[in-house]
């Protein structure tokens, strides 16, 4: 009958993800009525503090993003890669990896995408190769984030089971081992693929007179908008209050208040300092706050609210359900062959589209286990899966945005432009994490 269930589990998991983020979720909700009232499982707590930190640092993000601070970061972005246009497939992905790592979601990366393709085009460097490997590097960068979700729900987790684990322990795990992960699937893109002149899809497009003039003669920049000072202070009060975090983190008798008693948890310490930083750049900057709500980063953040409270509520209720059933068995096997436990996250991954998600489901499931804190976090870059099966808005986005057509879903679906840095990226970011893990952790 477990096994029933979970496959009635994955099968929710799939019909929502046919309708994207919120459909995810209240999909996920009407599979937890029947594992409740049909199936009789206990339900478990709602994922309150996943998503409160989500709302707190989507706010902030929000806010800097209405200042015009995306819009000042994007220029110094744009800067950078025209100021080295030949080594866009190196740049662009460190790049999206570093607004990633800032602002703690990927979905901010979209108004970077069009500059990254317009740069290597004029450049005849195929689109494709900085354009595919920046959308994996901005998603890859997530668990490496000191304040994306999923980083601060490992932190929650792993911290009340050994106080020896603080931010600065996971981060010196997943900083490194993404960013290898980065480089290595940058190095790969340099020669994939044709080169422009041997394309036939881009050498198509350039007969047709529309497509033509669109390659030929269309710019996309950032650099023709002059922005208030403001949004540079708004930049740097963003930095301050990631800085801020790390600080707080490094010397918990700043977050001690009283004798005697424990330091605060740092998810609550995030969802502090997010609010609190927010509110200032809001004061300092002037910033209009019927604004907030329009931006890019503020409508992704609340989508992925809701996903994230159907599925994680969904998952939890089955797993602390079945859990003892399973546990000796799935124990037995991790501890003996440590990447399935990766091929788990991954595997989850790919099915609910949302690292945070992922790591609130399957984390207590590895701690349930009894599985090393060191394989827990050395793995994190395996929740990153969602590159497998192109239907992820990023990718998406990216394909539109190249004009040439060499960044492109493939006639057999799975020979996309993103499966290879994907691939890459996660394996190589998994290896080097789980190398850094026994000796940090």
């Amino acid at each position: 009958m477990l096994y029933l269930e979970f496959l009635f589990l994955l099968l929710v998991l799939y019909a929502g993800s046919r309708f994207g983020g919120i459909g995810l979720g209240v999909v996920s909700g009407l599979g937890l009525l029947v594992e409740v009232f049909i199936f009789r499982m206990p339900p478990t707590s709602p994922p309150i503090t996943v998503m409160l930190i989500i709302l707190a640092v989507v706010t902030c993000a929000s806010i800097l993003e209405a200042a015009g601070g995306l819009k000042y970061m994007l220029q110094i972005a744009e800067r950078i890669l025209r100021s080295n246009p030949k080594r866009v497939t190196i740049l662009g992905p460190l790049v999206t990896y570093t607004m990633t790592f800032m602002l703690g979601t990927g979905h901010a990366v979209y108004s970077i995408m069009p500059i990254i393709g317009d740069v290597a085009l004029k450049n005849g460097i195929r689109p494709e190769r900085p354009m595919a490997a920046s959308s994996v590097a901005s998603q890859l960068a997530i668990t490496a984030s000191p304040i994306s979700a999923a980083v601060v729900y490992y932190l929650a987790v792993l911290s009340g089971l050994d106080e020896s684990i603080h931010l600065l322990t996971i981060l010196m795990v997943t900083v490194p081992s993404t960013l290898l992960g980065t480089i290595l699937l940058s190095l790969y893109s340099l020669r994939r693929g044709k080169e422009l002149n041997d394309d036939p899809e881009y050498q198509r497009r350039l007969q047709d007179p529309l497509w033509r003039d669109k390659i030929l003669h269309t710019t996309s920049t950032s650099l023709d908008e002059k922005l208030p000072s403001s949004s540079k202070h708004a930049v740097l009060l963003f930095i301050l209050a990631l800085a801020t975090i790390v600080v707080v983190a490094m010397v918990p008798e700043i977050r001690t208040i009283g004798e005697g008693t424990k330091p605060i948890s740092m998810s609550l310490i995030i969802q502090m300092m997010m609010l609190g930083f927010g509110g200032l750049i809001l004061l300092v900057t002037r910033t209009n706050v019927q604004k907030v709500p329009e931006g890019v980063v503020f409508k992704s953040g609340m989508v992925a609210a809701i996903a994230i409270f159907g599925i994680a509520w969904m998952s939890d209720t089955y797993f602390q359900y079945a859990m003892p059933s399973f546990k000796s068995g799935i124990t037995e096997m991790v501890q003996g062959y440590p990447w399935t436990f990766a091929l788990a996250l991954f595997i989850v991954s790919v099915v609910v589209n949302s690292q945070a998600a992922t790591a609130r489901m399957m984390l207590p499931v590895g701690v349930a286990m009894g599985l090393n804190p060191a394989l827990l976090i050395g793995l994190m870059p395996a929740t990153y899966g969602y590159f497998f099966i192109p239907n992820y808005p990023s990718d998406i986005a990216t394909c539109n945005f190249d004009v040439t057509g060499t960044t492109k879903i493939g006639k057999y679906y799975f020979n996309h432009s993103f499966m290879m840095p994907g691939l890459i990226g996660v394996i190589s970011a998994c290896m080097i994490g789980y190398t850094i893990a026994q000796v940090v952790v």
